[in-house]
C-alpha cells in the first residue's frame, strides 16, 4: 500500500504536466527551456569540478589565510563555477572538518554572495534580443567530440555541453514568455504596495525552492522582464525572493549535512540574504530610481535587464557592507547560539552488572562523518582522518580497560605501580566485549557506511589515502578484538597471585600498557619526520626484544618444570595477542606518515589526546 502511495504523487504530477503541455505550446517551450537551463548548469558545475580536481579544495585551504583572501576566493570561485550552492557547500564541508575556521568561512560566504552578481550580468547580457541558438549548435558538436579526449577532455566536453544547453534553455524560455503575450501580465494585476511586493518576494522564494537554482530563477525573471510580463520593480521583488530562497536551500542542506561549525556557517549564509533582502525590500523604490539613474548615465536607460543586474549587485554589496565589520562578533554570536555538542564521558557499569544491561546503554557513534563532508574528496578524507583519531582514542581506552587498568594510566606522568600490580578483584572490572559493542562497533559501522556512500572522483594520491584509511580502521578494530581475547586469561591468572603464571601475566600487562603509552606519546610528538621514524623503529625493536625474551623465559621454565604445558600454552597464546595488538597499533602510526606530496591522514597518528580530554570512557 505504501509503495502505491509513493508512486501516486509523481505519476499524478506527470499526468498534469503532460495535459498542460497538450493545451499550451508556449508553456511547453517555457518548461523545456527551464529543464535545458538546469541541465546545462549541472553539466557546467560537474565539468568545472572534474576539471579542477582537488585543486579547488586546495585553493580554498590556501586562500583563507586572511579575510580579504577568503572574500576574494568566494567571489572568484563563484564567478568561475557559477554555482552558489557548490561553493557554499564546499565551504561548509571545510568548516565541518576543521580545515578552515569559522571567521574565514564567513568571509568566503560574503564573497560567494557577491560573486553571484557576475552570473547575473552574464544572464542579463544573454537575455538581450539576440539569438543564442547559432552559438549553441556548434558547441554541442565540439562538446561531444571533446569527450573522446580522456578524462580532462571529458571534463572540458561537459563544460562545453553545459554552456550549449544553457544557451538553448535561454532561447526556449525567451520564446515561451514571448508567446504568452498579454495573458500573463503581472504588471496589470499587482500594484506596488507592501502586499504586492511581498507576494512577489514569496513567489521568488517558492520558484527557487522548486528549481533548486537561483540562476534558473533569475533567468526566468529576466526572460519575463524582457518579454514585458514584469515591470522592473516586480522583477526586483522576485529577485529578492530568489536570493533569500537560494540561501534557505543551502542553509537547509548545510544544517542537515554539517556538524555544529557547518550549521553556524549555513545560518550566516541565511542571515546575509535576510539582511540584504530586508534592506532592499524597504528601499525598493529608491533603489529603482537609483539603478535607472545610474544606467541612464551609462546610456542604458531603456535596458531593464542590465538595470536588474545592477540591482542584484547592489543587493549583495549592501549585505557585504553591513556584515563585513561584524565578522568577529558574528562568529562569537554563532558560537553562543549554537555551542559545540561536547561528547560526554560514557559511564560504564562494573562487570557485576549483567551484560544485557550494559548493552542497553547508548552506543557511541561517529563524530565527524557528516553529509557535508561528502561534498568533496579532500574534506571526506579529512573527516575520516578525524574519525580515525576518535576511534583510536576509544580503542586505546578499551584496551586499557581490558588490562583492568584505569584510563589515567595512559596519560599520567608516571605509571601507578599499585594499580599495575592490583588484582582484578581489587579493581573495577570491565568486560572488553561489552566495551567493544558500545564504543567501537558503532563508530566502525559509521565509517564503513561513510566509505560506501562516498562517490566522488579521486586522483591517485587521494585513492591511496582512502585505502590507507580503510586499513587503519581495520587495524584499530583488530587490536580491540585481540584485547577481548587477551582479557579472558589475563583476568583468570592474575587472580591467583601465588602461582608463577601470575607474575608472567603481570609482565604482559606491564608491557602492553607501556606500548599504549608509547603509541599515545608518539602520536603527540612534534619532531622532524626522520626523528619520528627512528622513534618508531626503536618501538619495534623494544617490542621484538620483549617478545623474544618472554618466549625464551617460558621455554626455560617449561624445561625446568616450573610451568606445565597448559600454562605455557596459555602464556604463548596471550603473548601472541599482545604482539598482534602492538603490531596493529604501530601499523596505524606508520599509515599516518607523510609522503613526498603530503598526506591528509597525518592526524591518524594522534591516537591519544591532551590530558584534559581524557577519558572518553569513564567509570
Amino acid at each position: 500500500m505504501n509503495t502505491h502511495r509513493r508512486w501516486l504523487l509523481p505519476l499524478l504530477a506527470v499526468a498534469v504536466l503532460s495535459l498542460s503541455f497538450w493545451f499550451s505550446d508556449a508553456w511547453l517551450r517555457l518548461a523545456s527551456g527551464v529543464a535545458l537551463f538546469l541541465f546545462g548548469m549541472q553539466c557546467l558545475e560537474e565539468g568545472l569540478k572534474q576539471l579542477a580536481g582537488s585543486q579547488l579544495e586546495q585553493w580554498l585551504e590556501r586562500s583563507t589565510a586572511t579575510r580579504i583572501k577568503s572574500f576574494l576566493f568566494g567571489v572568484g570561485g563563484t564567478m568561475v563555477l557559477q554555482s552558489t550552492t557548490l561553493m557554499s557547500m564546499l565551504t561548509i564541508a571545510f568548516i565541518s572538518t576543521g580545515m578552515i575556521q569559522l571567521a574565514g568561512g564567513i568571509a568566503v560566504i560574503l564573497g560567494v554572495n557577491l560573486g553571484t552578481s557576475g552570473g547575473m550580468w552574464l544572464l542579463a547580457v544573454a537575455g538581450q534580443n539576440i539569438s543564442l541558438s547559432p552559438l549553441a549548435m556548434p558547441l554541442l558538436v565540439f562538446g561531444v567530440l571533446a569527450r573522446f579526449g580522456g578524462n580532462k577532455g571529458a571534463a572540458a566536453g561537459r563544460i562545453i555541453l553545459g554552456v550549449a544547453f544553457i544557451f538553448l534553455g535561454i532561447e526556449q524560455m525567451k520564446s515561451g514568455f514571448a508567446d504568452f503575450g498579454n495573458d500573463w501580465a503581472l504588471g496589470e494585476q499587482l500594484v506596488p504596495d507592501v502586499v504586492g511586493k511581498l507576494m512577489l518576494v514569496l513567489a521568488g522564494m517558492a520558484l527557487t525552492a522548486m528549481l533548486m537554482s537561483s540562476h534558473a530563477t533569475l533567468m526566468l525573471i529576466l526572460a519575463a522582464l524582457a518579454a514585458g510580463q514584469l515591470e522592473l520593480w516586480q522583477a526586483m521583488s522576485m529577485a529578492i525572493g530568489g536570493s533569500v530562497g537560494s540561501s534557505i536551500n543551502v542553509g537547509v542542506m548545510g544544517w542537515l549535512g554539517g556538524n555544529r561549525s557547518g550549521q553556524r556557517l549555513a545560518l550566516v549564509h541565511i542571515l546575509f540574504n535576510l539582511v540584504s533582502g530586508t534592506i532592499t525590500f524597504v528601499l525598493l523604490h529608491p533603489l529603482v530610481w537609483l539603478v535607472q539613474a545610474v544606467m541612464g548615465q551609462l546610456g542604458a536607460a531603456d535596458n531593464s535587464l542590465l538595470q536588474l543586474a545592477l540591482f542584484q549587485t547592489l543587493f549583495n554589496i549592501i549585505g557585504v557592507l553591513v556584515l563585513w565589520p561584524l565578522q568577529t562578533r558574528l562568529a562569537l554570536w554563532m558560537q553562543k547560539l549554537l555551542p559545540e555538542r561536547d561528547e560526554p564521558a560514557v559511564l560504564i557499569s562494573a562487570s557485576s552488572t549483567p551484560s544485557v544491561m550494559r548493552i542497553r546503554q547508548p552506543v557511541t557513534h561517529a563524530r565527524y562523518l557528516t553529509d557535508a563532508a561528502l561534498t568533496a574528496t579532500d574534506t571526506a578524507i579529512r573527516a575520516v582522518a578525524l574519525e580515525l583519531q576518535h576511534l583510536g582514542r576509544l580503542s586505546l581506552e578499551v584496551i586499557c580497560h581490558a588490562l583492568y587498568q584505569p584510563v589515567e594510566q595512559l596519560s599520567s606522568t608516571r605509571v601507578s605501580e599499585s594499580s599495575l600490580n592490583a588484582l582484578p578483584g581489587d579493581a573495577v572490572m570491565l568486560d572488553a566485549e561489552a566495551l567493544y559493542q558500545l564504543h567501537i562497533k558503532g563508530v566502525y559501522s559509521d565509517l564503513l557506511g561513510f566509505f560506501s556512500r562516498f562517490n566522488q572522483e579521486m586522483d591517485e594520491d587521494q585513492q591511496r589515502s582512502w585505502m590507507t584509511a580503510r586499513v587503519a580502521a581495520l587495524q584499530l578494530v583488530d587490536a580491540v578484538k585481540d584485547a577481548k581475547h587477551l582479557q579472558k586469561n589475563l583476568g583468570h591468572y592474575l587472580r591467583d597471585d601465588r602461582s608463577l603464571v601470575h607474575n608472567h601475566y603481570l609482565d604482559l600487562r606491564r608491557h602492553l600498557l607501556w606500548v599504549l603509552r608509547q603509541v599515545r606519546e608518539m602520536g603527540n610528538l612534534d619532531v622532524p619526520e626522520d626523528v619520528w621514524c627512528s622513534r618508531l623503529e626503536w618501538l619495534d625493536g623494544q617490542a621484538a626484544k620483549f617478545d623474544s625474551d618472554f618466549r625464551n623465559r617460558i621455554f626455560a621454565e617449561v624445561r625446568n618444570q616450573k610451568l606445565d604445558n597448559l600454562q605455557a600454552s596459555s602464556l604463548m597464546n596471550d603473548l601472541g595477542y599482545v604482539s598482534r595488538i602492538t603490531q596493529s597499533l604501530r601499523n596505524v602510526l606508520q599509515l599516518g606518515m607523510l609522503d613526498e606530496e603530503g598526506n591528509l591522514l597525518r592526524e591518524v597518528r594522534q591516537l591519544g589526546a591532551e590530558d584534559h580530554e581524557f577519558p572518553l570512557i569513564d567509570l
